[in-house]
């Protein structure tokens, strides 16, 4: 599958955080860094798909039925995500070389069971393929983990040809349902890291869903407006996989209600409020001190995903990082809730041009692959 010059891609994402899928319209120019990005749109999940989404993270009745019509209630929304992204840049279907389809992570247990385990992502790209008369490429995690690989994360490679700058150690901190850390060295013959590093917004929305009846704790607000209780933020911080190596990825699997539930059982007196404010604290903690155990030198951080707009989730990662400069990676050209779209664009155009998606340093795998399946319209 030969790529055409300035071809352009759609990339879509449903992350962690469960909110929808964000789409956008990329191309990548050979032998340049820059990504140029013609247009992004978001579309929200409908209530019924979100909650059945959110479900099917822990085992339950008739999965597999209900996971199949999830995923084509997903491709669905897909869909509409393409054509509002190709209406908002003014493109035809036809100029679209290829969508990169991520789907939406259910299970994540990467090296575990049987030495290779798994990673599954719901899809239906065959559907998308039929619905939009474009190419579709998927399914991007599981050659990487079948290589012995964590499948995740994925993004560093992608970082690292969009956000690294030659003499400045830079960091790259994705908050979505999850963190994840890009580590990207001054010497840009030096490997670039990545891992995750924590939970990130999946906490905080669980508890603005409990307790506020709403998706998400605007701006910070509630939990700004609370007191961290020292003695459970120990607790939290005591989670192992905390202090593993990288390679190393998790997801809903590790950072879910029951795990809270259980850390919480101590604490059963304390306001929610305050327990709110204590999991913000937990999240910039532990994506602070990797950063300063993994990069010490590094000077700038860059964060992009949903999390970028909890500003006190931001305010308190600044004050874990008196020596480096928090901002937005909006700084460096690709605004927040576009870089993971992008990145998926990226490795559909990694696949249609057969080059690998991952950087070994990162995910762990024997050697580089070539990433995802290709779903002929």
């Amino acid at each position: 599958m030969t790529q055409p010059a300035e071809a352009w891609y759609i990339g879509l994402m449903s992350g962690t955080s469960l909110d929808g899928v964000d789409a956008v319209v990329a191309r990548f120019g050979a032998g340049r860094a820059a990504v140029e990005v013609a247009a992004h749109q978001h579309l929200s999940f409908p209530a019924a798909l979100r909650a059945e989404l959110l479900a099917l993270n822990a085992p339950g009745e008739n999965e597999l039925h209900r996971a199949a019509l999830a995923a084509n209630q997903l491709s669905r929304v897909q869909a509409g995500a393409v054509d509002a992204v190709l209406q908002a840049s003014g493109l035809a279907p036809a100029q679209i070389h290829a969508v990169g389809s991520h789907g939406q992570t259910v299970r994540h247990r990467p090296g575990e069971f049987d030495g290779i385990g798994y990673t599954l992502q719901l899809n239906q790209p065959a559907l998308l393929a039929e619905l939009c008369g474009i190419d579709v490429v998927a399914d991007f995690r599981s050659r990487d983990v079948a290589a012995g690989g964590q499948g995740a994360p994925l993004v560093p490679a992608f970082h690292a040809q969009v956000f690294a700058q030659a003499g400045q150690a830079r960091a790259v901190l994705n908050i979505g349902g999850i963190s994840n850390l890009t580590l990207l060295p001054a010497d840009r013959t030096q490997p670039v890291r990545g891992f995750d590093c924590g939970p990130g917004n999946a906490l905080l929305d669980h508890g603005a869903a409990v307790h506020l009846g709403q998706a998400y704790d605007a701006g910070g607000e509630w939990g700004a407006s609370g007191q961290v209780d020292e003695a459970l933020l120990q607790a939290l911080m005591a989670e192992p996989f905390l202090r593993l190596p990288p390679p190393k990825s998790t997801g809903r699997d590790l950072f879910n209600p029951v795990w809270l539930a259980q850390r919480l059982a101590p604490f059963a007196g304390l306001r929610p409020v305050d327990i709110q404010a204590s999991l913000a604290e937990f999240t910039a903690r532990a994506a602070a001190s990797a950063l300063r155990a993994s990069a010490p030198e590094t000077k700038a951080l860059y964060v992009c995903g949903g999390g970028v707009f909890n500003l006190d989730l931001m305010r308190r990662l600044q004050a874990h990082l008196p020596g480096v400069q928090v901002g937005s990676t909006e700084a460096l050209g690709l605004p927040p809730m576009q870089v993971e779209a992008a990145a998926f664009a990226w490795l559909a155009r990694a696949h249609c041009c057969r080059e690998p998606g991952q950087r070994t340093e990162v995910t762990g795998a024997r050697g580089l692959r070539v990433l995802g399946a290709l779903y002929p319209a």
